[in-house]
């Protein structure tokens, strides 16, 4: 994710707009990819950084109130998990897994580019 591309647009639409939620377990993860050394051309240490202190700070933190195993990769139920534990209307990925469910159990499920095509709460 590089500044000003369509994910960091997303994050910051949804920090203004939004709630952002987070589980320990979905901050693992975030945390472990983030890290990846193939992926430090892509995201440098600053804005590594910036995106897990957003992450830490301005999400509300939630832990898995029931299991799920609905997603065809059972590495990502923890993402639904949360969606579940936060009553969340929208879940916003790049993961072609979630994708596949979309809509699941009510929740939209949308690329960062498709959340960004959502008007405004007071529009909606």
């Amino acid at each position: 994710m590089h500044a000003g591309g369509v994910p960091q647009r997303a994050l910051r639409k949804a920090r203004a707009i939004d709630t952002l939620v987070m589980s320990s377990s979905v901050f693992d993860e975030v945390f472990d990819v983030l890290h990846r050394p193939r992926l430090a051309r892509f995201v440098d240490a600053e804005l590594r950084a910036d995106l897990l202190d957003q992450l830490v700070s301005g999400c509300l933190w939630f832990e898995a109130t029931a299991v799920v195993a609905d997603c065809r990769d059972p590495a990502d139920n923890k993402y639904l998990e949360l969606a579940l534990a936060a009553q969340a209307s929208t879940m916003v990925s790049g993961d072609q897994d979630l994708l596949a469910l979309h809509p699941w159990r009510g929740i939209l499920v949308l690329r960062p580019a498709e959340y960004l095509t959502l008007p405004e709460p007071s529009a909606r």
